[in-house]
């Protein structure tokens, strides 16, 4: 046994040596490789036809088999004319056999051609009576062995040179045109092996295409277990939202990893690549069907517009600032405090648009004289304002500067609006404010009774539509769970999650922009709009299905053998464990149907203003206790956390 082992592994080093050898080689050190083999291959082929011509060697003499042998060397000289050598045989595909196809039956036409015409030319073989020893028939085989020869010694050079050792071997749902090209692509790559395709067509199924057999989606746990598939590569890109969570919700019973080809918007330009693979993400999972845009509303507060976006830096102020510059205004501006963010989103619209309207200005929202001039000397039209500070705990140990941003910010912003000519001012809001348990919350809900009350005030804002719009989470913005989850998955785990209840709504980050831009054009002034955000999602339930696609097992007490673990960390100061959009029942429909109206009630003026005095006499001096009393009277259901902690206001904080 053991010399056994020993030869074979002898046997295998030798392999590699004679692989690398070759690989190493110089290029025209493998085309006389290739050459040569042609030529024993014609050579053979040649002796074939004569053979079941049944010539006899003796009635050939020297002068015809000089002949005989030009058939070889005419063979070369087609196939370099043609360009055969100038291919490169680890990467090998139809076009190179149709090439060689083309190359060896130009060489058959014109020697028969040639030797019927009677030009004793380039290896026909001719006897004194003028008759042909090999005969048509024999020619004809001699040219399929030929195709089989030449053809086959490069499958075999193929197969021998190409690294098959990936360390994935994957299936390809999806027989169609995206599936096929990326099967194409993984040809060229190392890193996966494509072994099969899955596709719900039944007509497809069983069927061979390109060299890899079509399963159904039933067969994924056979692909897994006998072909060793671990990993499933969707690649349909125009399929709907539901049909991708219906996919996705059979295989992640498998724990198999999957990556998914982009949507047909993002392959418009070029072929298929494999590096357009993406892992899947939680919108992959929501299988939300997202309503087309009503491009009316859209152009309604942008096209031709002079638009500003506070907070365009973030995560929904820079998706508002890419599609408001794709929608025509006459310009755009980005207002940011923070310099890197604003920095980026003004590089990232330069080189989608490279148009000279883009104006990036830094400075922060609680600055009236700065923010009154913005809007007057751009003559501002449309104000999406999503400057606000909405990291729960870190408000929660921050309070003041998360008041004084969130309420005093958005009160400076919407007075500069109103006294300077704005016609549209649309806060983005959020579903913490609806009967808030934390100070963020509580904030932003401060921030809507703000602009309702400005709404109903007939002193300078009666010319000014100011509308706000609730929401929940956005999948991917900065500081959600969800992209914690991902880099938890690939470090190895634990995965945290607060709660096993803990439950939230999710949209994407292109869908929640779209949706603003819409209901700020709908809204009369004073409009609370909430949208559609689905069925609501348990967060602990999202980590275990993204565990799963990431082709792993949950690590329980059911399963100690599982690879990652979720651990529960407990709510964290000021979290609830469901959120609600709606602070009554007293909701009505819009034109749009992912777009309700919310009526709610709000405080007048004149008592707000009183409140907001209170709060800025309280930071002056720093008092919480204070800001959470005042809070509590001004937000309806505002509950805050049982323990907040000693938090002090330090000034140079």
């Amino acid at each position: 046994m053991k010399v056994n082992i020993e030869l074979t592994n002898f046997y295998s080093l030798n392999i590699l040596n004679l692989k690398s050898s070759l690989l190493s080689t110089s290029r025209l050190n493998k085309q006389l490789i290739a050459a040569l083999a042609d030529f024993i291959s014609v050579l053979l082929s040649t002796f074939i036809a004569i053979e079941l011509s049944k010539v006899s060697y003796d009635q050939l003499n020297m002068n015809e088999t000089a002949r005989l042998l030009w058939m070889p060397f005419f063979s070369i000289f087609i196939f370099y004319i043609f360009g055969v050598y100038r291919t490169v045989l680890r990467y090998i595909d139809f076009s190179l056999i149709f090439l060689l196809l083309k190359a060896i039956i130009t060489v058959f036409l014109v020697t028969v051609t040639a030797r019927y015409l009677l030009i004793d030319i380039l290896g026909l073989i001719l006897i004194s009576n003028d008759e042909l020893l090999v005969s048509l028939q024999g020619w004809l085989i001699g040219c399929l062995m030929s195709i089989i020869l030449i053809i086959g010694s490069r499958i075999t050079a193929n197969h021998f040179l190409s690294d098959n050792i990936s360390s994935s071997k994957v299936a390809i749902y999806g027989a169609g045109s995206a599936g096929i090209q990326l099967a194409g692509a993984l040809t060229v790559s190392s890193e996966m092996q494509p072994v099969a395709y899955i596709d719900d067509d039944l007509a497809l199924q069983n069927t061979i295409i390109g060299g890899l057999k079509v399963y159904g989606l039933e067969n994924l746990e056979f692909l897994i277990n006998k072909k060793r598939v671990n990993e499933v590569l969707i690649a349909m890109p125009s399929v709907s939202r539901g049909k991708l969570k219906n996919i996705l919700r059979h295989i992640e019973l498998l724990s198999v990893k999957v990556r998914i080809l982009p949507g047909l918007a993002e392959l418009a330009q070029g072929k298929v690549l494999v590096s357009d693979l993406k892992s899947i993400e939680i919108s992959d999972l929501l299988g939300r069907s997202e309503a087309e845009p009503n491009q009316d509303l859209i152009d309604k507060n942008i096209k031709d517009k002079v638009v500003l976006v506070t907070g365009a830096g973030g995560s929904i102020g820079s998706e508002i600032s890419k599609q408001v510059i794709r929608n025509n205004p006459s310009k755009i501006i980005l207002f940011d405090s923070n310099e890197f963010a604003l920095y980026q989103i003004n590089e990232d619209l330069i080189l989608e648009n490279d148009r000279p309207n883009i104006y990036p200005i830094l400075g922060n929202i609680t600055n009236k004289k700065r923010m009154k001039e913005i809007c007057r000397v751009f003559k501002v039209d449309t104000i999406y304002h999503a400057a606000a500070y909405k990291h729960v705990p870190l408000v929660e140990e921050n309070p003041f500067e998360g008041a004084f941003n969130n309420v005093i910010g958005t009160k400076i912003c919407a007075e500069a609006a109103a006294e300077s000519g704005v016609e549209t001012f649309v806060l983005v809001s959020t579903d913490k404010a609806v009967r808030p348990t934390n100070i963020m919350g509580a904030t932003k809900r401060f921030a809507e009774l703000i602009l309702q009350s400005f709404s109903d005030s007939h002193k300078n804002f009666n010319q000014i539509k100011m509308i706000m719009v609730r929401f929940g989470n956005v999948v991917g913005s900065s500081g959600s769970a969800i992209p914690l989850f991902q880099q938890q998955i690939e470090e190895g785990g634990p995965v945290t999650v607060t709660d096993p209840e803990v439950t939230r709504y999710f949209m994407s980050i292109p869908e929640a922009a779209e949706l603003v831009i819409q209901a700020g054009a709908l809204g009369q002034g004073g409009d609370v709009f909430v949208l559609d955000m689905g069925e609501p999602l348990k967060i602990y339930e999202l980590a275990k299905k993204l565990i799963k696609l990431s082709g792993m097992e949950v690590k329980d007490e059911n399963n100690l053998e599982g690879d990652i673990e979720i651990i529960f960390t407990g709510l964290r100061p000021g979290e609830k464990l469901y959120e609600e959009l709606l602070i009554g029942n007293n909701v009505s429909a819009t034109e749009h149907k992912q777009i309700f109206r919310a009526k709610e009630d709000f405080l007048p003026l004149e008592e707000l203003s009183m409140h907001l005095e209170a709060l800025e006499e309280a930071e002056k001096k720093g008092d919480v206790s204070s800001l959470i009393a005042i809070l509590k009277q001004v937000v309806s259901g505002f509950t805050p956390a049982e323990e907040i902690g000693d938090i002090v206001y330090r000034q140079n904080h």
